[in-house]
């Protein structure tokens, strides 16, 4: 549960996320899908309630502390360092875990070739686009080597289609491969449907509806939500 003042954001919410599941979280604007990600990452403390990651609790954790257990998180807006060069910015989680730099810069190198940003590497990160940023940001979470869940909030708004296609392409590599869990926000219902194996629904701060998406695109309780119902 977490209030803000006198509106209730997050109420009794429920959400089991399985292992190597990459899990949509959707709904109307004001739903309270930003404040959920905040609250797992710790950037919020609940008022009621608990969060557990492989059986550990973790609210009340700092966020440094959390993304030491393999939990990372973007933002809406793209936080990178705007006057380090690409590369440097990828550097920057291997520096906070006392990672060898040799194969922490060979990685940041493998993972900036997958999403196209190779040419890029030297170039300061103010100097690319809002969609380059955000794929910078993205790809940077994976430079953490004990990530094991990824909380991506609308990964999509605003990037060209390119950019969006390398997004998707990443986050699934990630989950076949690494087998990472991913929970993403977005908006973007039938991008969601793709990408995702389950789908939560949330209205003004409570879970109506869990499933696939056709599952719970017939769910009269989320057809409301969406009409102002």
């Amino acid at each position: 549960m977490k209030d803000f003042g006198g509106l209730r954001a997050v109420n009794n919410v429920s959400l089991n996320i399985k292992e190597g599941e990459i899990q949509g979280l959707i709904g109307p604007n004001g739903s309270g899908k930003t404040t959920m990600i905040n609250l797992i990452a710790g950037n919020y403390k609940i008022d009621k309630g608990a969060i557990y990651f492989s059986r550990e609790r973790i609210d009340g954790l700092q966020p440094y502390v959390i993304a030491s257990k393999g939990i990372m998180r973007t933002f809406q807006i793209s936080r990178v360092f705007k006057d380090m060069t690409v590369l440097e910015n990828m550097m920057i989680p291997a520096l906070t875990q006392n990672q060898s730099m040799i194969k922490a810069k060979a990685l940041a190198e493998e993972l900036l070739e997958f999403a196209l940003l190779t040419r890029l590497k030297d170039e300061p990160a103010k100097n690319l686009s809002g969609g380059q940023n955000m794929l910078l940001q993205i790809v940077r979470g994976f430079m953490n080597k004990n990530i094991r869940l990824y909380l991506l909030d609308e990964p999509f708004a605003g990037v060209h289609q390119i950019i969006k296609g390398v997004i998707l392409r990443t986050i699934k590599k990630m989950n076949e491969e690494k087998g990472i869990t991913f929970i993403v926000v977005s908006h973007e219902l039938t991008t969601i449907q793709y990408l995702c194996h389950q789908i939560s629904v949330l209205h003004r701060g409570e879970i109506i509806s869990q499933g696939t998406m056709e599952e719970v695109a017939n769910d009269p309780s989320v057809i409301d939500a969406y009409l102002g119902g």
